[in-house]
């Protein structure tokens, strides 16, 4: 009887420790997401969306456990989301857009974000990379001016 228990015990922490997973990578997930509403904004050359999808990119990552991503990480991420948000010409989001997209690559490679793959970007022009949920070029460094300029340099599954 007690072998029952136990085994009954363990499987019941096992599938509260897989719900917890499931939701604290959705948490992260949330995030990502609002990583490209972001660079979809500056692509479409929106300073104003573009402000306002960084606004809620810091409320996400404000919400996300310490246990989950470190502390130091998070604070690195809202103070890049938080001068993109605070910034109203978009050329000052674009810079600011570079060091956010190295810390989501970075983020990225150890959670997985997405069921579809996600695709690291490159601008050769801009020097700089982004995300991508798709393969087509939606360049977020120069928007309308050059928007293909790009290419797919990995894909994180």
């Amino acid at each position: 009887m007690k072998k029952y228990i136990i085994t009954a015990a363990l499987s019941l922490f096992s599938i509260v420790s897989l719900s917890a997973q499931s939701r604290k990578d959705a948490q992260v997930s949330k995030l990502y997401q609002n990583y490209i509403a972001i660079k979809s904004a500056l692509a479409s050359d929106d300073a104003d969306k573009t402000s306002k999808a960084a606004s809620e990119f810091i409320k996400t990552a404000s919400a996300i456990d310490y246990k989950q991503v470190s502390e130091g990480n998070l604070n690195i991420l809202r103070k890049d989301a938080t001068a993109i948000s605070e910034a109203r010409n978009i050329n000052t989001q674009r810079e600011t857009f570079f060091n956010l997209s190295d810390n989501m690559i970075a983020l990225t490679k150890e959670f997985k974000l997405s069921e579809n793959p996600i695709y690291v970007q490159y601008c050769p022009m801009a020097d700089g990379s982004w995300l991508s949920d798709e393969k087509k070029i939606m360049n977020p460094y120069y928007g309308s001016s050059m928007l293909s300029c790009g290419s797919v340099k990995s894909e994180i599954k």
